[in-house]
């Protein structure tokens, strides 16, 4: 560890972020802007090195922020042993252990009600058999989640007077009550909390056709920094405190019975927040961070800085270069893929189109593994038909050699073609593409190339 640095001393704080996050450019560019120095750890500039019993950190940093993110990558363990690296190294913020438990979200639930907070009724199950028997007390519709999922991926509001399987693809899921006071007009409350203070909160209102809030879905916002319940920011401080998180957005639904937790998110983002109240945490965290090692900062340039969000470029990143395509897989032009929904899993032949924005998927073959419910509905160009045709879509988990992807398909007769899967580009965006392989023994080569917009 470092020994604390004297007051004046300049802070080297390291950001650890392997994605490139408008968040992680706001805090380093914040740490900058108060007169220390941002370090974005990245794959391109960050090493750790023992050599004769001494322990050392290229680049070399005070403190670091942790802001990998664990929910969305098919390897969390790889990432909680990076963090834990260099959480055993130098001083944290958010800590591993606090972080896994943030981002399994049934954990969340576990952890807050030992503590007395309220959270929905749940149940996780490891056997079909338990998870069946107990979805009669949710009633005929309820909650269905991927223990670890992001941006409202992974979350279905599901009909239980049919089955549900206690896994979807690989990942566990499990049951929780449907909270609902206004149907008409669905809304939750995001609290942004760092270092034990409220930093800004907004309501988020479900879009049109989606009862899920997510800004990242569509979501629209209204600040709640001053007119929130006392209760709602009470709920979420102590939730904050007993989930031992530096800074984490708190998600919180109001019942019958007052203010329940939903989930915590350590990676949430700022530009909702910052769209409704005009404040962004990025400051906070630089601040607390440069605090931590014994530095100083002007609160009152924090405060000055938290109205604006400065996710430009910082100079504490380092120049990527540049190589043909990346580390990126291979994917062929037919993959035999895993694809799963809220009842069954199957193997299943698609075709790669980089034409195609979204994944589609066959009609029969979304009943077959009980994919939706139907989210919205999306237009869809497709051959000569120039106004489009609407389409429903729905939630996929696809399973593409070991690697899972939560995508949001269209649905389709695709009956007259000879692949019930179409993969768009927000799957194909995380491989390469090469079109002299296939994996179905040299099959037809159907014509069914889509192209699709939003409406």
């Amino acid at each position: 560890m470092t020994d604390p640095l004297d007051s004046d001393e300049q802070v080297r704080v390291g950001v650890l972020s392997l994605h490139n996050s408008k968040e992680t450019k706001a805090i380093l560019n914040a740490v900058d802007d108060l007169g220390h120095e941002g370090i974005w750890l990245r794959r391109e500039n960050t090493a750790v090195s023992i050599e004769d019993g001494d322990v050392a950190i290229e680049p070399e940093v005070d403190i670091v922020a942790n802001r990998l993110l664990l929910s969305n990558t098919e390897e969390p363990a790889e990432l909680l042993g990076l963090a834990t690296t260099f959480e055993r190294i130098r001083p944290m913020l958010n800590e591993p252990a606090a972080v896994l438990t943030a981002v399994h979200k049934f954990a969340t639930a576990s952890t807050l009600a030992n503590w007395n907070i309220k959270v929905p009724d749940a149940l996780l199950a490891l056997s079909n058999d338990r998870l069946n028997q107990g979805r009669q007390r949710f009633g005929e519709v309820g909650v269905y989640k991927s223990a670890i999922g992001t941006h409202g991926g992974g979350t279905w509001k599901v009909d239980l007077t049919d089955p549900v399987n206690p896994k979807v693809g690989n990942r566990q899921a499990f049951l929780q009550d449907l909270i609902e006071r206004d149907e008409a007009k669905h809304r939750d409350l995001r609290v942004y909390v760092v270092d034990g203070q409220v930093i800004g909160a907004m309501y988020r209102y479900a879009p049109e056709g989606e009862w899920r809030t997510n800004v990242a879905l569509g979501g629209e916002v209204l600040d709640a920094t001053d007119d929130m319940p006392e209760e709602a920011r009470e709920t979420a401080l102590y939730a904050a405190e007993v989930m031992d998180l530096d800074y984490v957005g708190v998600d919180l639904i109001e019942g019958d019975d007052g203010w329940f937790v939903l989930e915590m998110n350590p990676t949430a983002g700022f530009r909702g927040l910052h769209r409704a109240t005009g404040r962004s945490p990025a400051p906070y965290i630089a601040k607390l961070a440069i605090e931590q090692v014994g530095g100083e900062v002007d609160d009152s340039r924090v405060e000055e800085l938290s109205a604006t969000l400065d996710d430009s470029r910082p100079d504490g990143m380092p120049r990527v270069e540049t190589g043909p395509a990346g580390e990126r897989p291979t994917i062929g032009y037919i993959e035999e893929v895993v694809v799963s929904g809220t009842s069954g899993s199957t193997q299943a032949f698609a075709k790669s189109d980089t034409g195609a924005t979204r994944t589609s998927i066959d009609t029969s073959l979304a009943a077959e593994i009980g994919a939706g419910p139907i989210k919205s509905m999306t237009r869809v160009k497709s051959g000569s038909v120039k106004s489009g045709k609407a389409r429903p879509v729905v939630d996929l988990v696809i399973g593409i050699g070991g690697t899972q992807h939560t995508v949001t398909a269209s649905v389709e007769d695709r009956s007259h073609m000879d692949y019930p899967l179409l993969l768009g580009r927000d799957i194909l965006q995380h491989y390469q593409v090469d079109v002299t392989r296939r994996t179905d023994e040299g099959g037809p080569d159907d014509a069914d190339r889509e192209e699709e917009y939003l409406e």
